[in-house]
């Protein structure tokens, strides 16, 4: 009994010595606290980025091992991933007075850890495992509500734990192409057909459709098998059921906010149509506290921008100005609405408030439209490095606001999936590549502005080698890479002896992954200035979900 007595004391000892050294960590990385993220799935700009741009604040932000995360191949494990929430937001502690009341207790109960100023969740994580998940399952509607019932389960026993949550509005692919291999393998022959039909779908129920759409939206009933079509729809009621049950629990407070993101849409799709239904469901239930809004992979880091803004008590205030051309009232591909409605609402989003105009605020956002109204991808041959007459115009009215002092930040939406190398060009001969707050022009418009305008607000609160680091990753991935290396290196797989593809590099990747990092040192050199040459030698480009499309740009092992 004496030698169990004694283990029983030196375990204890063990236990108590374990939690300081845990709670010195905690007090010595993250002077201003914990933040829990759970992105939508493990590719770099939808985790690590966005962990990395609050981590530069000063606050410890906890991600999820890759492992537990959905990928291209790797559908997620929502399971698993409630438990890793419980474990690493929950301590024993003492109960406040409705706690006592609740549970019947005075003493000790297990709660949220006091360090954790706001979690930032993706639904579809938990629910589905993953954005692409969500788009392929096969999951019962009994099991994803049992999931959606884990928010009101957990949010019962953390009361104080402050959640904002972003869920997708499943996307609707103009075609096979388009859509990544993401989507059932049906997608891939009959989806530019799909999408046409619920673009008619959308615009029948809103507004009525003429003979002619009449007949063609008969043929493509015909057309389509109704096997695919049943499974299609199957699926999207699901998430639309989904989606309704998460703004029930957003009317009644669970949430600090809910965000529907429309993932890859249209202005007449399925997504489109829901999203519209969605909108008055959300205004039948009084729930102000949700916002429906065109994107989705930019959702996490502007929730957790809205986060830091509550924690510290600011309403950043932001305007934006644009380019030539169409301007604010371009509607981009992958979205339903004028880039002047995504800009404020992704300002609301992220705890702001838009002003039309005026110099004292905390970021103008200049947002790089195209002349021609155009908006192609940055592999094409138009992307071209002359600099044209509006680039000029645009970038001297940009630097003379940067002159007067005011935060200058860039959403480069001229080219899809890539940046305009006619304004980089620009600013890299005048020398403002880092007198710019924040800088973006990756994947879709709407992800560029959302990114843009988070980075740019916080920006203010940063060491300038950390905004300026920010900044190099954004000009080494969205410009050198995604507008030019990516096309060159595309080019060159028939180089490799394995004939891995764009889409599947296959045993490949590893000599694409080398080819890529040399040449963007040599770009690099070219192209930035000599001081960041330290910081950017030590990067090397990976290819996370072993395609081309999207890259980690990262420190080498």
């Amino acid at each position: 009994m004496k030698k169990l007595f004694v283990l029983f004391i030196c375990l204890l000892c063990l236990m108590v010595a374990s939690g300081t050294e845990a709670a010195k960590k905690v007090s010595d990385s993250a002077s201003k606290g914990k933040i829990v993220f759970v992105p939508h799935d493990n590719r770099p700009v939808s985790d690590e980025m966005a962990a990395e741009t609050i981590r530069k604040l000063g606050y410890e932000v906890i991600v999820p091992p890759d492992e537990l995360l959905g990928s291209n191949d790797n559908m997620g494990n929502p399971e698993k991933l409630w438990m890793w929430l419980e474990k690493n937001t929950t301590v024993k502690r003492k109960p406040s007075k409705l706690e006592q009341k609740r549970f019947h207790t005075g003493g000790q109960i297990w709660g949220l850890d006091p360090n954790i100023k706001a979690i930032v969740i993706s639904a579809d994580s938990m629910i589905y495992g993953s954005l692409v998940s969500s788009r392929k399952h096969s999951i019962t509607e009994r099991k994803l509500k049992e999931r959606v019932a884990n928010f009101a389960d957990y949010k019962y026993r953390h009361d104080d734990a402050k959640l904002y949550v972003f869920s997708s509005v499943m996307r609707t692919p103009t075609s096979g192409e388009n859509s990544g291999s993401q989507e059932p393998d049906y997608y891939k022959a009959y989806g530019r057909d799909i999408f046409r039909y619920t673009a008619l779908k959308d615009k029948a129920d809103d507004r009525g459709l003429n003979s002619r759409e009449k007949k063609e939206l008969e043929f493509l009933q015909e057309l389509i098998p109704s096997e695919y079509l049943r499974d299609w729809n199957n699926r999207r009621d699901k998430n639309y059921r989904v989606n309704e049950a998460l703004i029930d629990l957003g009317a009644k407070n669970k949430f600090e906010c809910l965000v529907l993101g429309r993932d890859d849409n249209a202005a007449w799709s399925q997504t489109h149509m829901e999203a519209r239904h969605l909108k008055e469901y959300s205004n039948s239930k009084l729930a102000d506290r949700v916002q429906n809004i065109a994107g989705i992979d930019e959702m996490g880091l502007l929730l957790l921008t809205r986060a830091v803004n509550e924690i510290t008590g600011r309403r950043p205030v932001v305007t934006a100005d644009y380019n030539w051309g169409s301007g604010k009232y371009l509607i981009p591909p992958y979205s339903d609405e004028p880039v002047d409605t995504t800009v404020r609402s992704h300002v609301k989003l992220l705890g702001g408030e838009y002003v039309d105009n005026g110099t004292n605020v905390d970021l103008l956002l200049m947002v790089n439209t195209h002349q021609t109204g155009d908006n192609l991808g940055a592999n094409w041959f138009s992307n071209a490095k002359k600099v044209r007459p509006d680039i000029k115009t645009f970038v001297s009215y940009m630097e003379r606001a940067i002159n007067r002092g005011e935060p200058v930040g860039v959403a480069d939406v001229s080219f899809v999936n890539g940046s305009d190398n006619s304004l980089m060009e620009e600013l890299r001969d005048r020398g403002m590549l880092y007198k710019l707050q924040s800088y973006s022009g990756w994947n879709t418009p709407t992800n560029s502005i959302g990114f843009a305008l988070a980075q740019g607000v916080l920006a203010k609160d940063m060491k300038k080698k950390d905004k300026d680091e920010l900044l190099t990753i954004r000009y080494m991935d969205d410009w050198l890479y995604q507008a030019n290396i990516r096309q060159m290196v595309n080019r060159q797989l028939s180089w490799f002896k394995d004939a891995g593809v764009y889409s599947e590099l296959g045993a490949d990747k590893g000599d694409v992954e080398r080819r890529a990092t040399s040449l963007m040192h040599t770009f690099a050199v070219d192209n930035l200035p000599a001081d960041k040459s330290d910081f950017i030698k030590k990067m090397q480009i990976t290819c996370p979900w072993n395609r081309l499309f999207e890259v980690k740009i990262s420190p080498e092992k």
